[in-house]
């Protein structure tokens, strides 16, 4: 049988990390065993639509490299796949009157009064009301007349009172639920549109789903799902319920967080392909290799599809942490051509460096320096404006430098670099070379208060006469007469 696996997002704002890994992890189980991923719009629930939600799906898969074979824009002849456009079709009606024609649905006609004095329990945090099933008990004529008289309804569920449900999960095994716990759910909303519960059930099973990835939040309606497919005699998808995702305190990771979607982590910097890589080892590792001494973490998509086996999931939470996500974008921008790195790196150049360098040189020093593209400009920003620093910064214990040595570098320096035609980093260096050997001590000695008077930092991307080249002669001298001065009244 062909694995067939969908990712059913309602447009409702942007992609949250959660569900860009089971969009992700459902990719990688179809294309792991050369199955058809579907994009199917689950857009029932017009309260929560947001204008321009379904372009932002649509590009948010593009941007990861997850392609969908099926959708609303790719037929494979499950059409159509956006609920709404399936709702006009009757299709959830069709199988609502089926439930009911075998006593597992039934109209309900309560109004809002009769169900606000319903009593309540608290599940999971939230208080809901429980239906009493006063509606089950109208006679079928009751119904016909109400039908008739266009009576406000919904269609619920008939779930039994007595015994217990079970469903299984590839993670969590068999769960088994009394049936006492489960609530006559609604099917049919009163606009004629199904809920997200009913409308899941009759399409994956049309759609010819094997295989469904959720958040484990899921589980608890799980029962409920299994009870629609056992009623109309339909074998049920494999289900996989991921873990929850977690911020560093352990705290279910919030919208409000920063950097909760895709979109967020995009604007902050990060690389897609760094993104997809880290949210694939959210809750789940490849099989390590007893060669590697440590797990390895840095796939490109292709090697996720290679490795990725959704019986390896793990059923603890996942952390989402951003000190190794920034790890791992930095690993992926070193990794990366340099033109493309360019193009990206460039806009960021632009917001601190305003005067007329050689951008390229400036970029090439922080390839390798950052994780995120926004750490640029507090590495280069020095080139345009030389900050304030304490004259503290020239004493350097491993250098073996201190105020008065490195006053003395910058003042045998000075001349030599003032009568200095070649200002290339190689001219630079080798003209600075031979100062150091006639000078007899090692090269830090001389390129540390260099590097100190020119940059004002303690940390640059690059060495003092990489930074000389870039910033010219006229600029590079003022900067070590400064620093002679400060020196000079320290």
């Amino acid at each position: 049988m062909k694995i067939r696996t969908r990712y059913a997002p309602s447009p409702t704002g942007k992609m949250h990390v959660g569900n860009l890994r089971s969009a992700l992890y459902e990719f990688l189980i179809a294309k792991h065993e050369g199955g058809d991923f579907m994009l199917r719009i689950e857009d029932t629930d017009q309260e929560r639509f947001m204008e321009g939600a379904t372009e932002l799906i649509y590009r948010t898969l593009e941007k990861t490299g997850i392609t969908h074979d099926e959708g609303p824009d790719k037929d494979g002849g499950y059409g159509p796949y956006v609920q709404s456009e399936r709702m006009k079709t009757g299709i959830y009606m069709k199988y609502a009157r089926e439930l009911i024609e075998k006593g597992e649905a039934y109209y309900c006609f309560c109004d809002k009064e009769r169900l606000a004095s319903l009593k309540t329990e608290v599940v999971e945090g939230k208080e809901i009301s429980i239906y009493d099933k006063h509606c089950l008990h109208l006679s079928k004529e009751e119904v016909e007349a109400n039908l008739a008289a266009g009576k406000p309804f919904v269609i619920r569920q008939n779930n039994p009172t007595e015994g217990s449900t079970t469903f299984h999960d590839e993670l969590y095994g068999d769960i088994t639920v009394e049936n006492s716990e489960l609530d006559d759910m609604i099917l049919i909303k009163s606009d004629g549109y199904p809920t997200y519960n009913f409308a899941n059930v009759v399409d994956d099973h049309t759609m010819n789903i094997t295989h469904v990835v959720r958040g484990n939040e899921y589980l608890s309606s799980s029962p409920k799902y299994q009870r629609l497919y056992d009623a109309f005699g339909w074998e049920s998808p494999v289900y996989v319920h991921l873990p929850l995702i977690t911020d560093e305190n352990h705290k279910k990771l919030a919208k409000r967080s920063g950097h909760a979607s895709f979109e967020d982590l995009l604007e902050q910097g990060f690389l897609s392909e760094a993104v997809v890589n880290y949210i694939a080892l959210l809750g789940w590792s490849p099989e390590s290799n007893a060669e590697e001494k440590q797990s390895r973490e840095i796939f490109s998509l292709e090697e996720l599809i290679q490795e990725f086996d959704y019986h390896r999931i793990s059923k603890s939470p996942a952390v989402f942490d951003m000190v190794k996500l920034r790890w791992m974008n930095g690993e992926y921008i070193k990794a990366m051509d340099f033109d493309r790195f360019y193009e990206m790196a460039e806009p960021y150049l632009k917001q601190v460096l305003t005067k007329d360098f050689d951008l390229k040189k400036i970029a090439n020093m922080v390839k390798t320096r950052i994780e995120v593209f926004p750490d640029i400009g507090e590495h280069v920003d020095f080139f345009e404006t030389l900050p304030e620093y304490d004259v503290e910064m020239y004493t350097h214990k491993k250098m073996k430098t201190d105020q008065a040595s490195s006053l003395q570098v910058l003042r045998d320096v000075l001349p030599l670099l003032e009568i200095q035609e070649d200002f290339s980093n190689d001219g630079l260096y080798q003209m600075l070379l031979k100062y150091v050997e006639e000078k007899g001590v090692k090269n830090g000695y001389v390129m540390w208060p260099i590097r100190t008077a020119v940059s004002g930092k303690q940390m640059t991307p690059a060495g003092a006469t990489e930074i000389m080249e870039v910033l010219g002669k006229e600029e590079s001298l003022q900067r070590i007469r400064k620093g002679i001065d400060k020196l000079t009244n320290a």
